[in-house]
Protein backbone atom coordinates (compact mmCIF):
# COMPACT_ATOMS: atom_id res chain seq x y z
CA UNK A 1 0.00 0.00 0.00
CA UNK A 2 1.36 3.34 -0.62
CA UNK A 3 1.54 5.89 2.17
CA UNK A 4 -0.14 8.47 2.10
CA UNK A 5 1.48 11.88 2.11
CA UNK A 6 0.14 13.67 5.55
CA UNK A 7 -2.39 11.59 7.89
CA UNK A 8 -4.31 13.64 10.63
CA UNK A 9 -6.30 11.61 12.81
CA UNK A 10 -8.77 13.67 15.26
CA UNK A 11 -5.99 15.97 16.12
CA UNK A 12 -6.99 18.78 19.23
CA UNK A 13 -4.76 21.80 19.91
CA UNK A 14 -5.58 22.92 22.75
CA UNK A 15 -3.74 26.30 24.36
CA UNK A 16 -5.24 27.04 28.04
CA UNK A 17 -8.87 27.34 27.59
CA UNK A 18 -8.75 27.75 23.91
CA UNK A 19 -9.73 24.67 21.16
CA UNK A 20 -7.45 26.35 18.14
CA UNK A 21 -8.10 22.69 16.89
CA UNK A 22 -10.78 20.37 17.38
CA UNK A 23 -10.91 16.63 16.71
CA UNK A 24 -9.47 17.73 12.62
CA UNK A 25 -8.98 14.52 10.84
CA UNK A 26 -8.05 14.33 6.63
CA UNK A 27 -5.59 12.45 4.63
CA UNK A 28 -3.66 13.47 1.89
CA UNK A 29 -2.68 10.65 -0.48
CA UNK A 30 -1.12 12.46 -3.20
CA UNK A 31 1.08 15.14 -4.67
CA UNK A 32 -1.01 18.46 -5.61
CA UNK A 33 -1.84 22.15 -4.80
CA UNK A 34 -4.06 22.45 -1.51
CA UNK A 35 -5.97 25.60 -0.58
CA UNK A 36 -6.00 25.82 3.34
CA UNK A 37 -9.01 28.14 3.97
CA UNK A 38 -10.56 29.96 6.94
CA UNK A 39 -11.24 33.27 8.70
CA UNK A 40 -8.18 34.62 10.93
CA UNK A 41 -8.55 32.30 14.09
CA UNK A 42 -9.78 29.46 12.29
CA UNK A 43 -6.87 27.34 13.13
CA UNK A 44 -4.77 27.31 9.69
CA UNK A 45 -0.99 28.32 11.02
CA UNK A 46 -1.65 25.89 14.04
CA UNK A 47 -2.14 22.95 11.38
CA UNK A 48 0.17 23.90 9.66
CA UNK A 49 2.70 24.23 12.44
CA UNK A 50 1.56 20.62 13.76
CA UNK A 51 2.45 19.08 10.09
CA UNK A 52 5.77 20.52 10.00
CA UNK A 53 6.63 19.29 13.49
CA UNK A 54 7.17 22.64 15.42
CA UNK A 55 4.76 21.69 17.67
CA UNK A 56 2.61 18.50 19.02
CA UNK A 57 -1.15 17.70 19.37
CA UNK A 58 -2.50 17.54 22.48
CA UNK A 59 -4.43 15.04 21.36
CA UNK A 60 -4.90 12.86 18.07
CA UNK A 61 -1.97 12.11 15.55
CA UNK A 62 -0.66 13.70 12.72
CA UNK A 63 1.81 11.16 10.38
CA UNK A 64 3.45 12.70 7.20
CA UNK A 65 5.03 9.68 5.00
CA UNK A 66 3.84 7.73 8.27
CA UNK A 67 5.92 9.43 10.52
CA UNK A 68 5.26 11.69 13.06
CA UNK A 69 6.95 14.63 12.49
CA UNK A 70 8.07 16.41 15.48
CA UNK A 71 11.65 16.05 16.04
CA UNK A 72 12.09 14.52 13.18
CA UNK A 73 15.05 15.10 11.11
CA UNK A 74 13.78 12.82 8.59
CA UNK A 75 11.03 14.50 7.72
CA UNK A 76 12.27 18.37 8.12
CA UNK A 77 14.76 17.68 5.33
CA UNK A 78 11.40 16.93 3.19
CA UNK A 79 9.69 20.27 4.44
CA UNK A 80 9.76 24.06 3.57
CA UNK A 81 7.26 26.12 5.82
CA UNK A 82 6.82 30.13 4.66
CA UNK A 83 5.44 31.92 7.01
CA UNK A 84 3.72 35.49 6.48
CA UNK A 85 6.02 37.17 8.99
CA UNK A 86 9.32 34.85 8.03
CA UNK A 87 12.35 35.99 9.98
CA UNK A 88 16.26 36.20 9.41
CA UNK A 89 19.16 37.08 11.28
CA UNK A 90 19.59 40.97 11.50
CA UNK A 91 22.31 41.34 8.95
CA UNK A 92 21.58 38.97 6.28
CA UNK A 93 21.61 40.19 3.14
CA UNK A 94 19.98 38.45 0.06
CA UNK A 95 23.55 36.82 -0.37
CA UNK A 96 23.17 35.18 2.68
CA UNK A 97 19.73 33.51 2.08
CA UNK A 98 20.84 32.27 -0.99
CA UNK A 99 23.60 31.12 0.59
CA UNK A 100 21.77 28.64 3.63
CA UNK A 101 18.89 27.57 1.70
CA UNK A 102 20.00 24.74 0.28
CA UNK A 103 21.23 23.60 2.99
CA UNK A 104 17.80 23.01 4.45
CA UNK A 105 16.56 21.97 0.86
CA UNK A 106 17.83 18.87 -1.51
CA UNK A 107 15.97 19.69 -3.81
CA UNK A 108 16.72 23.38 -4.02
CA UNK A 109 16.99 24.94 -8.06
CA UNK A 110 19.20 27.56 -8.11
CA UNK A 111 18.35 28.11 -11.45
CA UNK A 112 14.50 29.15 -10.56
CA UNK A 113 15.73 31.21 -7.67
CA UNK A 114 17.88 33.16 -10.06
CA UNK A 115 15.01 33.28 -12.32
CA UNK A 116 12.78 34.78 -9.70
CA UNK A 117 14.83 37.16 -8.12
CA UNK A 118 15.43 38.81 -11.55
CA UNK A 119 11.79 39.27 -12.29
CA UNK A 120 11.02 40.28 -8.61
CA UNK A 121 14.02 42.74 -8.29
CA UNK A 122 15.33 42.18 -5.41
CA UNK A 123 18.08 44.41 -3.74
CA UNK A 124 21.47 42.51 -3.04
CA UNK A 125 22.90 44.93 -0.93
CA UNK A 126 19.75 45.81 1.22
CA UNK A 127 19.81 43.93 4.26
CA UNK A 128 16.65 41.77 4.61
CA UNK A 129 15.14 43.48 8.11
CA UNK A 130 14.97 46.65 5.68
CA UNK A 131 13.28 45.29 3.00
CA UNK A 132 9.72 46.22 2.72
CA UNK A 133 6.23 44.06 2.92
CA UNK A 134 6.71 42.84 -0.94
CA UNK A 135 9.84 42.32 -0.97
CA UNK A 136 9.99 40.34 1.94
CA UNK A 137 7.02 38.93 0.52
CA UNK A 138 8.84 38.17 -2.49
CA UNK A 139 11.74 36.25 -0.75
CA UNK A 140 9.27 34.13 0.77
CA UNK A 141 7.95 33.23 -2.68
CA UNK A 142 11.46 32.49 -3.98
CA UNK A 143 12.37 30.00 -0.85
CA UNK A 144 9.31 28.17 -1.21
CA UNK A 145 9.19 27.89 -4.67
CA UNK A 146 13.23 27.01 -5.46
CA UNK A 147 13.23 24.79 -2.60
CA UNK A 148 10.99 22.41 -4.83
CA UNK A 149 10.55 20.59 -0.93
CA UNK A 150 8.53 17.06 -1.14
CA UNK A 151 6.49 19.46 1.19
CA UNK A 152 5.63 23.07 0.52
CA UNK A 153 3.45 25.23 2.75
CA UNK A 154 2.78 28.54 2.35
CA UNK A 155 1.16 30.41 4.96
CA UNK A 156 -0.21 33.68 3.27
CA UNK A 157 3.81 34.75 2.24
CA UNK A 158 2.57 36.54 -0.83
CA UNK A 159 0.29 39.67 1.19
CA UNK A 160 3.06 42.19 0.16
CA UNK A 161 2.99 41.44 -3.61
CA UNK A 162 1.24 43.40 -5.94
CA UNK A 163 -1.21 41.94 -8.63
CA UNK A 164 1.53 41.60 -11.31
CA UNK A 165 3.89 40.27 -8.95
CA UNK A 166 1.21 37.70 -7.77
CA UNK A 167 0.17 36.36 -10.96
CA UNK A 168 4.01 35.96 -11.79
CA UNK A 169 3.78 33.94 -8.45
CA UNK A 170 1.06 31.82 -9.08
CA UNK A 171 2.28 31.24 -13.12
CA UNK A 172 5.34 30.08 -11.68
CA UNK A 173 3.59 27.70 -9.16
CA UNK A 174 1.53 26.16 -11.48
CA UNK A 175 4.39 25.27 -14.28
CA UNK A 176 6.66 24.08 -11.80
CA UNK A 177 4.33 22.19 -10.05
CA UNK A 178 3.70 19.87 -13.45
CA UNK A 179 7.35 19.84 -13.70
CA UNK A 180 8.46 18.97 -10.30
CA UNK A 181 5.28 17.38 -8.53
CA UNK A 182 5.00 17.96 -4.67
CA UNK A 183 2.25 18.63 -2.00
CA UNK A 184 2.10 22.45 -1.48
CA UNK A 185 -0.34 23.96 0.68
CA UNK A 186 -1.53 27.42 0.83
CA UNK A 187 -2.80 29.69 3.21
CA UNK A 188 -4.81 32.19 1.60
CA UNK A 189 -7.45 35.14 2.16
CA UNK A 190 -7.13 36.08 -1.54
CA UNK A 191 -9.42 33.17 -2.28
CA UNK A 192 -11.17 33.51 -5.62
CA UNK A 193 -7.86 34.49 -6.81
CA UNK A 194 -5.83 31.79 -6.00
CA UNK A 195 -8.86 28.87 -6.39
CA UNK A 196 -8.17 28.01 -9.86
CA UNK A 197 -4.38 26.43 -8.52
CA UNK A 198 -6.38 24.23 -6.10
CA UNK A 199 -7.19 20.55 -6.70
CA UNK A 200 -8.41 20.20 -3.11
CA UNK A 201 -9.76 22.31 -0.38
CA UNK A 202 -9.71 22.15 3.36
CA UNK A 203 -12.22 24.78 5.41
CA UNK A 204 -11.11 25.03 8.76
CA UNK A 205 -13.99 27.05 11.47
CA UNK A 206 -13.52 27.52 14.54
CA UNK A 207 -10.85 24.72 14.81
CA UNK A 208 -13.55 22.53 13.19
CA UNK A 209 -12.62 21.08 9.44
CA UNK A 210 -16.19 21.60 7.60
CA UNK A 211 -14.84 21.40 4.23
CA UNK A 212 -12.34 18.84 2.84
CA UNK A 213 -13.46 18.10 -1.24
CA UNK A 214 -11.88 18.60 -4.71
CA UNK A 215 -11.71 21.90 -6.00
CA UNK A 216 -14.23 20.71 -8.54
CA UNK A 217 -17.01 19.76 -6.12
CA UNK A 218 -17.40 22.64 -4.84
CA UNK A 219 -19.04 24.62 -7.62
CA UNK A 220 -22.03 23.40 -6.73
CA UNK A 221 -21.77 23.62 -3.07
CA UNK A 222 -23.75 26.81 -2.49
CA UNK A 223 -25.63 29.84 -4.09
CA UNK A 224 -26.24 33.38 -3.14
CA UNK A 225 -29.88 34.61 -3.86
CA UNK A 226 -30.00 38.53 -3.67
CA UNK A 227 -32.92 40.62 -4.40
CA UNK A 228 -35.74 42.47 -2.26
CA UNK A 229 -36.20 41.05 0.60
CA UNK A 230 -39.85 40.29 0.59
CA UNK A 231 -39.15 38.66 -3.07
CA UNK A 232 -36.11 36.52 -1.98
CA UNK A 233 -37.59 34.62 1.26
CA UNK A 234 -39.76 32.11 -0.55
CA UNK A 235 -36.57 31.04 -2.64
CA UNK A 236 -35.25 30.21 0.68
CA UNK A 237 -37.47 28.92 2.25
CA UNK A 238 -36.45 25.76 4.09
CA UNK A 239 -33.31 26.03 2.46
CA UNK A 240 -29.45 25.28 4.53
CA UNK A 241 -28.87 28.68 4.96
CA UNK A 242 -24.94 29.38 5.25
CA UNK A 243 -25.21 33.62 6.01
CA UNK A 244 -27.26 35.82 5.08
CA UNK A 245 -26.40 40.21 4.46
CA UNK A 246 -29.27 42.67 4.29
CA UNK A 247 -28.49 46.26 3.12
CA UNK A 248 -32.31 48.26 3.73
CA UNK A 249 -34.77 46.90 1.90
CA UNK A 250 -32.39 44.16 -0.46
CA UNK A 251 -30.80 41.20 1.05
CA UNK A 252 -28.34 38.14 0.35
CA UNK A 253 -28.58 35.33 1.50
CA UNK A 254 -26.35 32.07 0.36
CA UNK A 255 -27.56 29.09 1.01
CA UNK A 256 -25.92 24.97 0.55
CA UNK A 257 -26.70 23.22 -2.65
CA UNK A 258 -26.44 23.70 -6.22
CA UNK A 259 -28.88 25.70 -8.05
CA UNK A 260 -32.01 24.62 -9.56
CA UNK A 261 -32.48 25.35 -12.94
CA UNK A 262 -36.04 25.77 -12.55
CA UNK A 263 -36.41 27.74 -9.81
CA UNK A 264 -33.57 29.76 -11.32
CA UNK A 265 -35.19 30.74 -14.13
CA UNK A 266 -39.11 31.52 -11.58
CA UNK A 267 -36.89 33.97 -9.58
CA UNK A 268 -35.58 35.85 -13.04
CA UNK A 269 -39.23 36.72 -14.04
CA UNK A 270 -39.52 37.61 -10.25
CA UNK A 271 -36.52 40.24 -10.16
CA UNK A 272 -34.54 37.67 -8.09
CA UNK A 273 -30.99 37.18 -8.85
CA UNK A 274 -29.33 33.43 -8.49
CA UNK A 275 -25.70 33.24 -8.92
CA UNK A 276 -23.31 30.14 -8.19
CA UNK A 277 -21.35 31.15 -4.89
CA UNK A 278 -17.48 31.72 -5.64
CA UNK A 279 -14.96 29.82 -3.29
CA UNK A 280 -14.66 33.19 -1.40
CA UNK A 281 -18.25 33.51 -0.80
CA UNK A 282 -18.73 30.00 0.48
CA UNK A 283 -15.74 30.58 2.99
CA UNK A 284 -17.12 33.99 4.03
CA UNK A 285 -20.52 32.30 4.64
CA UNK A 286 -19.16 29.92 6.46
CA UNK A 287 -16.90 32.27 8.77
CA UNK A 288 -19.96 34.13 9.30
CA UNK A 289 -22.45 32.16 9.90
CA UNK A 290 -23.99 31.95 13.72
CA UNK A 291 -24.37 28.34 14.17
CA UNK A 292 -22.19 26.22 15.78
CA UNK A 293 -19.34 24.78 13.34
CA UNK A 294 -20.49 20.91 14.05
CA UNK A 295 -23.86 21.42 12.35
CA UNK A 296 -21.81 22.84 9.08
CA UNK A 297 -19.48 19.41 9.19
CA UNK A 298 -20.15 17.66 6.66
CA UNK A 299 -20.43 13.89 6.28
CA UNK A 300 -16.86 11.69 5.49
Amino acid sequence: MTIPVITAEKVTRRFGDTTALDHVSFTLERPEIIGLLGRNGAGKTTLMSLITGQDRPTAGSVLVHGENPFESAHTQDELSFIRDNQRYPDDYRLRHVLRIAPWFHANWSADLAEHLLEVFRLPEKTKVKSFSRGQLSALGVVVGLASRAPLTFLDEPYLGLDATARQLFYDTLITDHAEHPRTVIASTHLIDEMAPLFSRVLVLDRGKLVIDRDADDLHGYAHTVSGIAARVAPFVAGADVLTTHRVGALTSITVRGPIDPATASRAAHEGVDIQAATLQQVVNAIGSAQQPSETLKEAS
